[in-house]
């Protein structure tokens, strides 16, 4: 198997930034992507750290480590973990950009006509991951809504990566919540391959297929 004796990290999933104890920040990502990539990896021989957000999925794989996070403090400091040993890493997790200043220790009353929510910056895993690379192979997410493959490229080289893997919000069954998926892999001499809309365990080959054929062929 290709990936043997190789240790692949992947995040996954969306991150959720508290308001109060009840409310949080979030967005629709299923970690359905994130959770197909592990098991590709795991099928193809690597020893697989997952290290996911909230998601209503479960994997079973004795290749396969699952970390649960919540915030995106939770999984960079998760992720971070792992970091340093993997030879590949895909970001594959939608991660909150910010998160509130503030979290109110009991339930927010609703009193007044408006709330005003002050929200800071999160830590940005992807740029902070290219920015200490080593020896590992990494690759991001773009979900793109317009100048799609001039955004992703743009992505690739600010975050230092190795590649990228494009999703149009405009391409009918792609991105988040969907079973399927249809992507562009893009690398850092700027080759594009393209491929059909697919599910999201078929893209999870197709991802793996190209790095593979970068990295060890």
């Amino acid at each position: 198997l290709p990936l043997t004796g190789k240790k692949v990290l992947i995040t996954a999933g969306p991150t959720y930034e508290a308001i109060d104890p009840v409310r949080f920040i979030g967005n629709h990502s299923s970690g359905l992507m994130g959770f197909e990539l592990a098991k590709t990896a795991a099928n193809l021989g690597a020893e697989v750290y997952l290290v996911t957000g909230p998601t209503k999925l479960s994997v079973s794989h004795d290749n396969i480590h699952v970390v649960d996070v919540v915030s995106a403090d939770d999984m960079y400091h998760s992720a971070q973990m792992y970091y340093d040993t993997a030879d590949i890493v895909i970001c594959a997790a939608a991660v909150a950009d910010y998160r509130p200043k503030t979290v109110a220790e009991q339930k927010i009353k609703k009193s007044e006509e408006n709330l005003t929510i002050e929200l800071v910056k999160n830590k940005d895993i992807l740029k902070t991951f290219g920015d200490h690379k080593t020896h590992q192979f990494l690759v991001g997410f773009a979900l793109e809504t317009e100048n799609e493959v001039e955004n992703a490229k743009g992505k690739l080289k600010r975050k230092n990566l190795d590649a990228i893997v494009l999703n149009s919000m405009r391409d009918k069954g792609a991105g988040f919540g969907g079973n399927t998926n249809k992507i562009s892999f893009i690398d850092t001499n700027s080759n594009i391959t393209t491929f059909e809309l697919k599910t999201k365990a078929e893209v999870a080959v197709d991802i793996f297929n190209e790095i593979i054929k970068r990295r060890y062929a």
